[in-house]
């Protein structure tokens, strides 16, 4: 096994760890020291959560990419009648946002007159 190297050097052990506590109760003061402790868990507690979530979402995304590829090789007929019907949809999608704009802007007009 290979040993780890600190990022910091040696942590403070001693008389520096006491200089330090020292110094940290003069600029933040007693009672703010739980609460920047707590708020500082639970700030590496989201981290945390939120690295998971990423992780799980790639994991994710790579199982449904060898879905793909496995399907891809079936047959290409297949593969472009199913482009043609996503672009159907989505032309569809687009033209269903862009009336709803538009009566949007209308009541925005009458509204102000």
């Amino acid at each position: 096994m290979v040993p780890s190297i600190p990022l910091f050097g040696p942590l403070p052990v001693g008389p520096e760890l006491l200089i330090i506590l020292l110094v940290l109760v003069l600029l933040f003061g007693a009672n703010k020291i739980p609460k920047l402790a707590r708020s500082t868990g639970q700030a590496m507690g989201e981290f945390k959560k939120g690295r998971e979530e990423v992780e799980e979402e790639l994991k994710e995304m790579q199982g449904e990419e060898g879905d793909e590829e496995a399907a891809a090789g079936s047959t290409s007929t297949d593969a472009s009648a199913d482009s043609t019907s996503a672009d159907s949809t989505s032309s569809d999608a687009t033209d269903e946002e862009s009336a709803t704009e538009t009566e949007t802007e209308t009541e925005t007009e009458s509204s102000s007159k």
